[in-house]
């Protein structure tokens, strides 16, 4: 993908994250359901790392399973931001931080330190390019324990009519198919007057080619959320065997 279209589609996000900031945080409450089949991996006292926190409900489903954890969100939206730290600001067993960081950003994970559960939660698929998303996976794996788990989910919106009905032209936003890699999609957004996001939709191959390329590999994978309950792929990586 050539450098110019990575830096439009990331803009195109940025300014919706920030700009719809508090109805996105309003559609997003409560827990997925996949999160009870990922909770397993993490310690009952444990430093969790969340890459692409949003509003913080992770923290928050975390503060209600868990019995002790330092945790990190990262966020590209301050607007977020804002709203993770006041939603949190009452929990008893998660210790909880925020910064403002653009994932995208070269060596940010070397500012992160290390955690036994690192989480990238409908992020990935918001990271255009695939090399780009190789260096994210491999950036995200630095920042595990050698025993740690690095857990991602990202959205199966083409099998889901409701979501494929969200699907807009590329010529929305002065772009072609020719100019994105396949699987690239824009999705609408109708809340506040509009909008749009780019998103890109992974199968379990390519996750597992991303984890292989990051060093890592993949021990579970399965679908959950939505009303349908395939809404999301989850997998879960760690270190690979020597």
């Amino acid at each position: 993908m050539k450098s110019i279209v990575q830096e439009r589609l990331l803009a195109i996000n940025r300014e919706f994250y920030q700009r719809f900031a508090a109805s996105f945080s309003g559609t997003r409450f409560g827990p997925q359901p996949g999160w009870n089949r990922i909770i397993p991996y993490f310690p009952r006292r444990c430093a969790v790392l969340d890459l692409g926190c949003g509003n913080g409900r992770f923290a928050i489903f975390l503060d209600q399973h868990l019995d002790q954890v330092r945790y990190v969100g990262l966020e590209g939206s301050e607007a977020l931001l804002a709203i993770a730290r006041e939603q949190t600001a009452g929990l008893e067993r998660v210790r909880a931080e925020f910064f403002q960081m653009d994932l995208i950003t070269p060596a940010w994970h070397r500012r992160s330190g290390y955690f036994d559960v690192v989480t990238a939660l409908a992020v990935l698929h918001h990271i255009p390019g695939f090399e780009a998303r190789v260096e994210f996976v491999r950036d995200a794996g630095q920042c595990m324990k050698p025993e740690g788990a690095l857990i991602l989910s990202t959205w199966r919106f083409t099998h889901n009519p409701r979501m494929r009905r969200k699907i807009l032209p590329w010529s929305a936003v002065g772009l072609s198919e020719a100019d994105v890699e396949p699987g690239d999609y824009l999705l609408d957004w109708k809340k506040d007057g509009g909008g749009m996001r780019y998103a890109h939709e992974l199968d379990e191959a390519e996750v597992r080619e991303l984890a292989a390329r990051g060093g890592l590999r993949v021990v579970e994978q399965f679908v959950a959320d939505g009303r349908e309950g395939d809404l999301s792929l989850y997998s879960v990586l760690q270190r690979a065997l020597a």
